[in-house]
């Protein structure tokens, strides 16, 4: 890794260069120094970068496309998926685009998790992170809402009534989202505008993520602190891009599989019927990546302490680097911590199973132990672990692991 200052050697291209530097931009962003010790976990966020790009992309053809009405939203979707050319493909890589995305964000943010990458002093990282994380729910929301079938018009029924539980300002907010007293054809126009908006709000703060990671640097598997450049990093190209493109083909075969051979598998049935507000689905639920924030919504009897629970679970993403006060990252060497850490991965699948079962009996009742533990784990273990866990010494250099085995 060079620390020089580039220069472009053609005249055009210093003079382009003086004026906007986006080939000295280019530049650092090939040389930038990064732990050489990297794993494939660390390969996500790359691949979270394509999948934005892919819906979007996906996105602005199928909006030319899609009428926002409420008596032919539905028809539309036929439309599409029969008479545009590859409309079908579209629609696919699309709709399994969205689970895929949260599936590698949630890749991405158990790694951080797992590897400290929250802590000092990447805090502006993390919660820049979670921002972007909130508008994905959002906005994966309202595409589940644009369908107009069975599921996405009840989906909106009971997510949007939610908000009628606020103290004062609710029935308001509520109002303002129908554009009326009920679900409706204004609501249909709303959702459609903001899922529009939403992604290229998500693609600004993505850039301030990128931007962000690049004051501190990376973090590493092994959790130190490193010298940039020095020993124990390499230029970002071609080490670290050959990576990511190598795991990134791994992810499209398997997105690939999904789109041509199951495309339907993540969606719901009832979708697939126009909707009726004089037919209630016998169950709703909205999508496998929001399931487990409706196991939380639905474990309390009452309207408001549920959606207090529901912000406050992932708002309380937010206070992480304050809450986990252990000077150590990695939990490669916290013991305790490490255990802790597979229990919340298992409680968060545990939510998401109950979110897609009846809110009754025994499913109501292991919800309910699993949110109990979702708070505790944050507001309570992990304080108490900070504290009292005695951690593995740390090695002194990244490679000191590999040298030294």
């Amino acid at each position: 890794m060079s620390d020089h200052k580039y220069v472009p050697s053609s005249k055009i291209g210093k003079w382009f260069d003086e004026r906007l530097p986006l080939l000295s931009l280019g530049a650092h962003l090939r040389e930038y120094p990064t732990p050489k010790n990297l794993n494939y976990w660390w390969t996500f966020g790359g691949i979270l970068t394509f999948c934005l790009v892919a819906q979007i992309v996906t996105g602005i053809v199928l909006g030319m496309h899609y009428i926002a009405h409420a008596d032919m939203a539905f028809e539309s979707i036929e439309h599409i998926m029969r008479d545009v050319n590859y409309g079908w493909l579209l629609r696919y890589i699309h709709a399994n685009g969205a689970s895929m995305f949260f599936l590698a964000v949630y890749i991405h943010i158990f790694r951080a998790l797992f590897y400290g990458s929250y802590k000092s002093p990447r805090e502006v990282i993390w919660i820049i992170g979670m921002l972007i994380y909130i508008l994905m729910m959002a906005t994966a929301f309202m595409g589940y809402v644009l369908p107009w079938g069975q599921m996405s018009f009840w989906g909106a029924t009971v997510i949007t009534n939610l908000f009628s539980a606020i103290p004062l300002i609710g029935e308001s907010i509520t109002t303002w989202l129908w554009g009326g007293y009920s679900v409706d054809n204004p609501t249909l126009t709303r959702f459609f505008s903001l899922h529009y908006l939403f992604p290229f709000i998500i693609l600004g703060l993505v850039v301030l993520h990128i931007w962000a990671l690049h004051v501190p640097g990376n973090n590493n598997p092994i959790g130190i602190d490193i010298e940039k450049p020095s020993k124990d990093t390499v230029p970002f190209h071609p080490y670290i891009t050959i990576k990511d493109l190598f795991a990134l083909l791994i992810f499209l075969i398997i997105f690939v599989g999904f789109v041509f051979f199951s495309p339907n598998i993540l969606g719901h049935p009832d979708n697939y019927i126009q909707a009726n507000p004089m037919v209630t689905p016998t169950h709703i639920v909205p999508e496998w990546y929001l399931l487990p924030f409706y196991a939380i919504l639905r474990s309390v009897p009452d309207k408001l302490g549920g959606v207090i629970l529901l912000f406050a679970s992932i708002f309380i993403l937010l206070a992480l680097p304050w809450l986990d006060r252990s000077k150590v990252r990695s939990a490669v060497f916290r013991p305790i911590y490490r255990q802790f850490f597979w229990l919340l991965i298992i409680d968060v699948l545990v939510l998401g199973y109950m979110g897609a079962m009846p809110a009754e009996g025994t499913y109501l009742l292991i919800a309910r132990v699993a949110t109990l533990y979702y708070f505790i784990h944050f507001l309570v273990v992990l304080p108490f672990i900070s504290s009292i866990e005695k951690t593995d010494p740390l090695p002194m250099s990244i490679s000191d692991p590999v040298l030294k085995g």
